[in-house]
């Protein structure tokens, strides 16, 4: 049985930071490629970063909103992804979710659809 557990969310000031964990069991972790997605209250979900299994290129990937801010990384011993939050927004409050593939990207960004695996997600707040 698969699982995906997030930690790390709750509640921070602008331009705080929060460093959110995902441990993955059930599954040959680095051969998925892994994600983070945010939904808002009445948005969709988004795509936030993503991180390639090794077999793929190993790249990541950012939303423009988060680009230079976020640092997604993967211990592959740990069967673990993280998510590295700096310089945090109020628009950066949502549910934060990972998310597995284990097959090639099809596009960017990437369709939550394209996910085979969710956690339950982790609350983030953050407050001006």
């Amino acid at each position: 049985q698969v699982q995906l557990v997030e930690s790390g969310g709750g509640s921070a000031q602008a331009g705080g930071s929060l460093r959110l964990s995902c441990v993955a069991s059930g599954l040959t972790f680095n051969n998925y490629n892994l994600a983070w997605f945010r939904q808002a209250p009445g948005k969709e979900r988004e795509q936030v970063a993503i991180i390639e299994r090794a077999g793929d290129g190993g790249g990541t990937y950012y939303a423009d909103s988060v680009k230079g801010r976020f640092t997604i990384s993967r211990d592959n011993f740990k069967d673990t992804l993280y998510l590295q939050m700096n310089s945090l927004k109020p628009e950066d409050t949502a549910m934060y979710y990972c998310a597995a593939r284990p097959y090639p990207l099809r596009g960017l960004p990437a369709a939550a659809a394209d996910f085979l695996y969710w956690g339950q997600g982790t609350q983030v707040t953050v407050s001006s």
